[in-house]
């Protein structure tokens, strides 16, 4: 599949996945800096952002998507960092195609399965009438019934676009709805990537606890792990300067001429 992809700056390729109902948008401030080292690709995951839609939804599929866009954009290979749904897809690719991958971060996921579901997600993302709201304010009266949080709304209506007869959403709902099992979840392969590798959590996550330890040193057993207290799931956007921090110190370990900044 023919990826989306936002690409800034020059030097050694570093691609970063974003989460469930995101796009490589998300990252464009955070990672700013880092363009001035690395040509950044900030890629759309199928059924986000400006990447197709297919009925296809799972992590094997994604897998190969990046891998299929490292072959054609970074043929000396990338480092990659994911966060959530991005950090899966992100630890697939790693361990499917190891050739390709120079170092992994992973923000904020473990090679395990979850039990969130998504569905009040997406039952407010359906709610939203696309056939008679006049604006986006009317679409957040809309998931404010859901959620309360103005940021989580707002991160959520970033996918409602104006077309030329209304509004319309350009993730694949009905793609993402039907596979929440399988992102949700992690099978877990008979495989590892012995290559350097960060995986970066929230202090105030469940979503890397210590009982996850082990399947993370199993898959990747030259993984190192860094908390930022006080973090989060969404640590880049809670903390990002400290988090900005743990991204740098990574690269500049494992590519020569990355400074510290």
């Amino acid at each position: 599949m023919n990826l989306s992809a936002q690409i800034a700056g020059q030097g050694p390729a570093l691609v970063i996945l974003h989460g469930l109902f995101g796009s490589g948008t998300n990252w464009r401030t955070i990672s700013r800096p880092w363009s001035e080292h690395f040509t950044v690709h900030l890629l759309d995951a199928r059924n986000h952002g400006a990447s197709p839609h297919d009925a296809e939804m799972n992590y094997a599929a994604m897998a190969a998507d990046v891998s299929e866009y490292i072959d054609v954009q970074c043929p000396d290979g990338a480092h990659i960092l994911g966060h959530s749904m991005g950090g899966k897809t992100a630890m697939l690719t790693a361990l499917s195609s190891p050739r390709q991958v120079k170092s992994l971060v992973v923000a904020d996921v473990a090679p395990v399965p979850y039990a969130h579901d998504f569905k009040t997600e997406i039952t407010a993302l359906r709610a939203v009438p696309l056939g008679t709201i006049k604006s986006r304010s009317e679409a957040d009266a809309v998931v404010a019934k859901h959620f309360d949080d103005p940021n989580l709304r707002a991160f959520l209506l970033q996918n409602l676009v104006r077309s030329s007869d209304g509004f319309r959403w350009r993730i694949n709902i009905d793609a993402l709805q039907g596979a929440m099992s399988e992102l949700t979840g992690f099978e877990m392969p008979n495989t590892e990537y012995d290559g350097p590798c960060t995986f970066v959590y929230g202090g105030a996550s469940p979503y890397v606890r210590a009982d996850h330890h082990e399947y993370i040193y199993r898959l990747f057993p030259n993984a190192e792990l860094e908390c930022l207290e006080g973090a989060g799931h969404w640590l880049h956007a809670e903390k990002p300067d400290a988090f900005s921090r743990a991204v740098v110190r990574h690269l500049k370990a494992h590519e020569s001429g990355c400074s510290n900044k």
